[in-house]
Parts: structure tokens; sequence; C-alpha cells
């Protein structure tokens, strides 16, 4: 079978990076693992050829010359995935779909067109889409109860990448996450309970990138990677002594739970692992919102104190921080920016809330009968899809001027200075030896932060304090402001976005106000006031 695998154009967004990969010269932050997971289930006789849309468009000629194409996208994918659905049936391709989208919105990829729909986990399904292959089957709708062994699953293609593209290359230790916060649907993917791959199936996929020639970011893709802490510890003991005799030739990034915070050990042996940063959902400071929530993890000690301490140890924190919880009150978005300023991290990603289809919240507010749009939008630039009980504009306003605040350059160089200079020096290695477009990113730092902005004496007075209290972190502070760079340029684009919603939404309110059907039921409700008056 000729396929053509197509990862959709996935829109800027806070892990866009789109402002830094362009000073870098990269493509794409992460490529679709998903997808070449999925590659690497299929026959091996089949001929197989990838498209990342987010690194190039895929030449015409392939769409000749395949057969069948598999398309895999996540929400914020969602126009150019029923796009490329579309295109393939109008050319007479056969079409079949999978990934966390699909898998939640099946009728769009239907109403699309698509052929094929391979939901859930790949592991269970694509066997059961073959089957229907053989036996002739036109179409067909694949879904399993079960969760998958991961110990099962394969190496992933990553021959199929351009790996020069890329900011990061994707792993995946874990699937699931044993904690149930409202808003989240992770658990309805992937269940509850956390399963894990072996550390030798680990240890194989990072020698396989070593052999290919990868030396810089790896991204743990888990969306909590100590949800099973003893088998975390397990792959750390195992993955130390790979990286030591290996001279740490991975930086590696991961998603944890803010809990890690209570385990001094699984701390340690992440960092001697090689871990340089982890993002975490700290959602809010405000200990009724995430009581509301159900985040209790974030609730048994402080947060202020619990971030610290990870930072102190080593480990650069990213964080999601949410806006539009029903328990909040106003001022939001002040009380997030205090505690990001307070903790330092400089990297916060501060959203407005979206309910999730069958998430726990969606439920919740489909019942009230607060929903508004359910073909969710997952973006920064997006008003929230549910009827808030605060004023919509309220809350949007302050959540437009929390994210221009935080990503205000000077502001930015501040925190992210506190954040590091805090931080124990240990790395793996020393100042790693740059690529040319490492180099690249770096001069255009020096100039855009050091000469250009007025940031210019408070960039080479950090700069010179890192290298000479805490050298063995200047490669990571010097990342994290080419990062910085991105949320400079994207914080116009959100502003934009949202003040484009909210006009939309005054005009849609003052035409409803002026309608005829209005006034009408206006005059009964004064009508009906007065005779209850009189009476």
């Amino acid at each position: 079978m000729k396929t053509l695998l197509l990862w959709p154009h996935m829109p800027n967004s806070f892990w866009g990076y789109q402002e830094t990969l362009n000073l870098a010269n990269l493509r794409s932050t992460n490529p679709p693992l998903g997808l070449i997971t999925v590659a690497a289930l299929l026959p091996q006789e089949w001929e197989l050829r990838l498209g990342d849309r987010n690194v190039a468009p895929e030449p015409e000629a392939d769409w000749d010359w395949c057969e069948l194409v598999i398309i895999s996208a996540m929400v914020i994918q969602k126009q150019d995935f029923i796009y490329l659905i579309q295109k393939a049936v109008s050319l007479g391709k056969k079409v079949a779909v999978g990934g966390p989208y699909p898998t939640s919105y099946p009728e769009v990829a239907l109403e699309a067109g698509a052929h094929y729909l391979i939901l859930d986990e790949g592991e269970c399904t694509i066997p059961l889409f073959l089957e229907a292959l053989e036996r002739g089957e036109p179409t067909g709708i694949f879904r399993s109860p079960e969760k998958p062994d991961v110990t099962q699953t394969p190496i992933p293609r990553f021959d199929l990448l351009n790996l020069d593209a890329y900011l990061a290359i994707t792993l995946q230790f874990s699937r699931g996450c044993p904690f149930q916060c409202e808003f989240c649907d992770i658990i309805n993917l992937y269940g509850r309970k956390p399963r894990t791959k072996t550390p030798e199936q680990m240890l194989r996929e990072f020698e396989t990138l070593y052999q290919m020639g990868w030396r810089r970011h790896v991204f743990v893709v888990d969306d909590n990677f100590i949800g099973n802490k003893r088998n975390a510890k397990v792959f750390l003991r195992a993955l130390i002594p790979w990286m030591e005799e290996h001279h740490y030739p991975f930086i590696l990034v991961t998603e944890a739970s803010l809990n890690l915070a209570e385990d001094d050990e699984l701390i340690e042996l992440m960092v001697k692992a090689g871990f340089t940063t982890v993002f975490m959902g700290i959602e809010t400071p405000d200990t009724d919102s995430l009581v509301e929530v159900h985040k209790l993890q974030n609730t048994r000690q402080s947060l202020v104190e619990a971030c610290r301490k990870i930072n102190r140890a080593g480990l650069q924190i990213m964080s999601g921080f949410i806006m539009g919880f029903d328990s909040e009150q106003p001022k939001a978005g002040d009380r997030i920016r205090v505690f990001i300023e307070e903790t330092g991290i400089p990297q916060a990603q501060v959203s407005l809330l979206q309910a999730l289809r069958n998430t726990a919240l969606w439920n919740r507010l489909d019942q009230e009968n607060r929903l508004v749009d359910r073909q969710t939008t997952v973006h920064q630039g997006s008003i929230m899809n549910f009827v808030p009980i605060r004023p919509v504009e309220e809350i949007t306003r302050e959540y437009i001027d929390t994210f221009w605040q935080l990503y205000e350059p000077m502001a930015f160089l501040k925190r992210a200075f506190r954040h590091f200079i805090g931080m124990n020096g240990w790395r793996g290695r020393n100042f790693p030896q740059l690529t040319n477009k490492e180099l690249r990113l770096l001069r255009a730092i020096c100039w855009r932060q050091g000469i250009v902005r007025s940031t210019r004496f408070r960039f080479w007075w950090q700069l010179g304090a890192i290298a000479l209290l805490k050298p063995r972190l200047l490669y990571d502070y010097l990342t994290t402001l080419g990062i910085g760079e991105h949320f400079f340029s994207f914080r116009y684009t959100v502003r934009s976005q949202l003040e484009a919603q909210l006009t939309a939404l005054k005009q849609q309110a003052e035409a409803l106000q002026a309608s005829p059907l209005v006034e009408a039921g206006q005059a009964i409700e004064e009508r009906a006031l007065a005779l209850s008056h009189s009476q």
C-alpha cells in the first residue's frame, strides 16, 4: 500500500515558538510522534511517505503517488485537518484519520468525507483497520475500550523525519494520569492508570536518536511523567548511566504534576538523568478554584515553595495557568502575574478556560446549558466556549493585560535571571558545541536584546552574571532568552485576536438588542411588571 502520512498545519500558539524558529532557521518545534508511531505499526511491506506541513508542503507528486492518506490531528489543527480530508477525497484517495481530535470529534472527520476512523489508541485499533482493508471494506470506524500495553509499542519511525527541521525531538515514556482535573481530557483519552514503557525500550529509542546524530533537545511528551513514580524512578536509574556513558548528548524536557516537589529522590534522579526543564500545570494560585476543578494535588503545600524547591534543585519550570473558573474572583490575572513574578517562572502558558469534549467540565456545562461553541478551539487567542460566571469581556480584558505584561521584554529578562540565578548549577556537561542554527539564534538574541531594545544594559549585565556565577546554566539561560523572542511577538497576535472577538461579540449583542423580537419581548416584560405593581 502506497501511503501518505500527513501532519496538518498548526497555528502559532504558546508551543509554536514561531519567531524563535524563524531566527534559528528551524521549521517546527516538534515532529508528529503519534504519526511516526503509527508508521511503525503499519505492515513493513507498505511504502510510506511522511508530510509534516509545519516543515514544508507535501509535493503534489506525493498525492499522485499514494493510494491511501492517513491524517492525524490535535484540536488546534482542525482547519487544515478538514482541508486535507476534503482534498484527498476530491483526488479519489482513500482517507484514514486518527489522533486526539477525531477521537473526541469523530463527526467532524465523517462530515469532511473520511472513509476510515482509527480512533482511541492505535496499538489496539490499527489491527482492526488492517483487517477491514483485507476484507475489502470501503469504510469503517474502529474503536477499542481496551488500553494497550505500551511495552509492546515499537520504536517510532524517526527515519521518516527531517531531523534538521525541528527544535526538539519527542519521545514518550508513559500514557495516562492518576488525577482527575475537571477540565482535562487526558484521562478520557488515555485513562487514569498510567502505563509505562520499560527502561530497555526507552534506551533503545534514545540510542536510535543518538545513532542518527541528534544532539539537541529531547521532549519526553508524557502528560505526567511522574504519574507512576515507581516506574519513573526505575527508568531514571537506568537512564543515568546511559547518559553518562554517552556524555549527556541530549537536553531533556518533560511534563509533570506539581507533587514532584514532595519527592526529593525523584527530583534528584531527574536532574542527574539530564532533565533541565519541566512543564507543570499550576492553573491558578486561588485555592478555591483549584478545589472547584478537583486539582487537589496543588493544594497540599505552598505553591510558591513547591516551585522554588524544584527550581533550586536544578530544574527550570514552565507552567500552565488558566483564567475563567466559576469561583474565580476579579483581578485573577493580577494574582497570576504576581505569582509568576514571585517564582520567577520565565515561560508561563496563560490561557482562557476552554471546555473540551467528554471532560467532566464539558458535561457539567452542558447540563447547565452554558456551552456556546461545541467545536472547541484550544488557542491562546480564543475566547471561552461557554458562558462564564463573570462577564466574558471582564475576564478577557484581564487576560489580555496579564499576557501582555508578562511578556514585556524587560519583565521577561528580569524573571528569567531570577529563575536561573537561584538554581543549582549542576549539569551533566559543560556548554555544548553550538550548531549553526544555535549560533544564528544567539546572534539574533544579542542584537535584539543587547543592542536594539532598551533591555541592552540589563541583558549584558545579566549575561555576565550568569556566565560568572552559573556557567553550566548559560546554555539553558540563552535558550530561554531565545524562546522569549516568540512571546515578545506572540503577545501582539493574542491581543489582536481577542480584541477582534470582543468587537464581534459586542456587535452581535447590539444587533440582537435592536431586533423587533427583542423590543417586543422588552415591551411584554414592562407590561407584566406594570400589571404586577397595580395588583
